[in-house]
Order: C-alpha cells, then structure tokens, then sequence
C-alpha cells in the first residue's frame, strides 16, 4: 500500500539559520500550512546548540516529502508490467561490477579515518569546502578525501583507470593553470637576471666598479637566464605540453606531409603506394621466389665461361 506522505511527521530534520547545525528531533512547534497541500504542516524546533528560538525545518527534507508524495509511478496493468519488464536481466554483471561501490560509505575503511581524520578548518582545503563544519565534526574522516580515497579504491579494484578521469582532469587543469601563473610570474620579473657582479677580497665581499672617461662610476653587471625557465620547460615536457606533443610543429601543420602518412615514397611515374598495396605486391614475389632462384641456377648451368672457368680449375660438379 501507498505511504501517505501528508501525514504529520514525528521526526523532523532541522538547520539552525544561526550558527549552521543540524540535527535530528521531535519538533517543538507544529503548524498548518494551506500553501502546501502534499504535506500541510511546518516544523519548527530550538537550536541544542546556540539555542536559537523556532528553527525551521531543513529545506531539502520538504523538497524531499513533495517528490515522493508526486512519485505515484505506473497505474495500470501494462504500466506494470513495463516497468517489471525494464528491470528483466539488470544489473547486468558489468552493471554490478560498476555499482558495488555504490553503498561505500566514508568511514567504512578504518584506514580514511587514519589518513585524513576529520577535522573541521584544519585542512588547508578547507577554506573552499562547503560542508557543514559542525556535521563534518561528526564524522570519523574528512568526507572529500574519503570520496577521493574510495574512488581510488574502486579503480584499483576494477582495474579501469577511467574511474578517475574527472580527478585527473581537475589535477591536470590545476597544474596547467599553475604552469601559466609561473610563466607570468618570470615575465613580471624578467627573462634575464641582472646582477652586480662581486668579488671576495680579504674576506670581505665587493662589488666590482669602474671609472669611465668622464670620471663616472659604473658597476659592472653579471646577466644569466631566469633560473626558472628550466623547472618549466621540465613541467611543460612531463604535462605533454610541448610543440611535438600537441601536433603544432611545422612539420605536423603541412598539410602535403600529413597527406603522404602512411604511403612510400613516389615511384617513377606514378604516385606513391599505401602501405597494403606494398605489402600485397611483396607477398606476390615472395611467392615466385622459389621458381626465380630455380631459373638462376639452370641459366647458370648452361652458362659456357662458367663452364670453362670450372673446367679449368677443377671446381665443376663432376670434379
């Protein structure tokens, strides 16, 4: 049978508009409401914690009640009977080697609450989470780590890198975007370092200067690459982020070149072969090979300077 969703509920989620905390009762204040006839009723309760006076109740748990009271799913007979019908053969054991993760919980491995314990704006990531930090306080382990940690899990478990594609999509975004602020960062300063240049003398540093024509002093000046430039390069070529890696060098962008890949040099009037063009005419001489060799040796049996080159020396068949 149906539940009834419209029936006054005994226990009710809440959220503190005060100091964020939510937490689970009875509520201490029930009231009608005509504007919502799937659940005609508004809760309201005392914060435990700042004692915040009439607090509503959590907005995704109404949103919650409204869905389900509108969930009616199939009515009639054929209705059923499809929908019986879509469930036939599922999950399939692909299906269920994708979803048996599904049910994983944070805290469901002893070893999340070991490498990230919970611990609310004690994390430098914190600043940008946007769980609430008195329910994060409650959990054995972080909850975006645990996430993380149990995504990696289930690759490993299936053996399927693609798992974590959206994590090293964001990993190599954040690295790309750290690559530019680099870059910007060593044209704020210059390509090109200068310093004075200094010598050690008695142990004492000096920089070293000179006196011009018109009696001016000048210092002199040591120049060398922005030491940065090497760490780049190194970031750019292990991120694949290089001309050749991306198909942007000359080469690549002629288009009479990209043409000619896969295909042997132009032969003597005519156009250059494909590859299994080449390969299928291989395969016919390799196949008259046996009576071409078996040619070459009775022509040169027959052959009178061989023969009497043979006869001469003593080396024929008969010697």
């Amino acid at each position: 049978m149906r539940k009834d969703w419209s029936a006054e509920l005994d226990a009710v989620n809440f959220v503190c508009t005060v100091c964020r905390w939510h937490w689970e009762a009875r509520p201490d204040l029930v009231e009608p409401d005509e504007s919502a006839p799937h659940h005609p009723f508004r809760y309201f309760a005392n914060c435990p914690t700042c004692e915040a006076r009439n607090q509503p109740q959590a907005a995704w748990e109404r949103s919650l009640l409204k869905a389900h009271q509108a969930a009616t799913g199939p009515k009639t007979a054929e209705g059923k009977a499809a929908t019986t019908a879509n469930l036939a053969g599922h999950p399939s054991p692909d299906e269920a080697l994708r979803t048996r993760f599904n049910a994983m919980k944070h805290g469901l491995n002893a070893r999340v609450a070991t490498y990230f314990p919970a611990k609310p704006d004690g994390y430098s990531f914190c600043k940008q989470c946007d769980v609430s930090r008195y329910w994060c306080a409650e959990q054995p382990a972080c909850v975006k780590q645990t996430e993380l940690f149990m995504l990696t899990h289930a690759a490993f478990e299936q053996r399927d890198p693609r798992v974590l594609g959206k994590v090293h999509s964001d990993l190599h975004a954040a690295l790309v975007a750290s690559l530019q602020m680099c870059l910007q960062a060593v044209l704020g300063d210059g390509v090109v370092i200068k310093t004075p240049k200094v010598v050690a003398s008695d142990g004492m540093a000096i920089t070293l200067t000179y006196l011009d024509e018109k009696g001016e002093r000048h210092t002199v000046y040591e120049y060398a690459a922005n030491p940065a430039f090497k760490p780049i390069a190194d970031l750019v070529s292990r991120l694949g982020l290089s001309l050749t890696d991306l198909g942007m060098t000359v080469q690549a962008a002629d288009d009479d070149q990209a043409a000619l890949r896969g295909r042997l040099p132009a032969q003597a009037g005519g156009g250059g072969d494909t590859l299994e063009l080449f390969a299928e005419r291989t395969a016919k001489a390799l196949e008259n090979l046996g009576h071409v060799i078996s040619t070459a040796k009775a022509e040169s049996a027959r052959d009178p300077v061989l023969l009497e080159h043979q006869q001469q020396t003593g080396t024929g068949e008969g010697a």
